[in-house]
């Protein structure tokens, strides 16, 4: 019986498979370039500069700088997210990329795994583009903000293996609107993104911290920016590390099975 927790067999080919996929992203790059940049700007005037004109300040800062950071951290989630469900799902199954892959001495270990490093990837694109714009607007403090860009690679790589997960056991492409909106929209609303989680019920606080991953990804991204670091997001780092590490054999395992079958 397949263990769902195997450590996968991978070598440095994974880089073949980023690098496939960074060929394909290049030729297409105003389209890919230009979503990460505006939509941020659109939601920062509206919410920030507009309903913001409205809100008091919040935990001491007012309302752009508050959801500055969280502006960030929904798009690491959203590239990550969207890149390993519907982006894989087309590459694995109307693409038939991952079929030809295999036939090369890359294995299923490597395809999924260089699929993954790649989502990680456009984690960290996402946010190198939207952290100048906000910075723009003096919403950043540097040089502790410069720290967000490698973090989005861990944080781009938790969605990414989150989402290979649902492809792996996803019938069609359609079903992938499931965890789409019964999982990526409640934590882009209650996750501490567009109000503070202190205004949730002590009980709702604990879950969202236990099971929501953009809850700790805010939490990080909003003390860096801030410039205001301190011992304890060591384990908001820690929680996501041994997430990322859990869903990361998971989807690896999952993807194989479904592929051998």
């Amino acid at each position: 019986m397949m263990s769902y927790f195997a450590l996968p067999d991978i070598t440095p080919r994974v880089l073949k498979v980023w690098m496939r996929n960074r060929d394909v992203f290049m030729t297409t790059l105003t389209v890919n370039f230009l979503p990460p940049l505006v939509e941020p700007i659109l939601y920062l005037f509206a919410l920030g500069f507009g309903l913001g004109n409205y809100i008091n300040e919040i935990e001491g800062v007012p309302y752009t700088k508050f959801i500055a950071p969280a502006l960030i951290s929904v798009s690491m989630m959203f590239a990550g997210f969207y890149e390993c469900t519907f982006g894989s799902y087309v590459r694995m199954y109307y693409q038939k990329t991952f079929d030809a892959i295999i036939a090369t001495p890359l294995n299923i270990d490597e395809v999924i795994a260089g699929e993954l490093l790649w989502g990680a990837t456009r984690g960290v694109i996402n946010a190198s583009i939207i952290l100048p714009i906000l910075s723009i607007f003096g919403l950043a403090v540097y040089p502790h903000s410069l720290l967000v860009i490698p973090f989005a690679f861990l944080a781009g790589l938790m969605f990414s293996c989150i989402a290979m997960c649902f492809t792996a056991i996803t019938p069609n492409i359609n079903s992938l609107t499931y965890p789409s909106i019964l999982l990526i929209t409640p934590m882009f609303l209650f996750s501490g993104t567009f109000f503070p989680l202190s205004l949730l019920p002590e009980t709702v606080q604990y879950i969202a911290l236990a099971i929501l991953p953009l809850a700790h990804i805010v939490i990080v991204v909003r003390s860096l920016m801030s410039g205001i670091i301190e011992a304890s997001l060591l384990l908001n780092i820690a929680w996501m590390l041994g997430a990322t590490l859990l869903v990361f054999l998971l989807s690896i395992n999952l993807m194989k099975k479904r592929l051998i079958v």
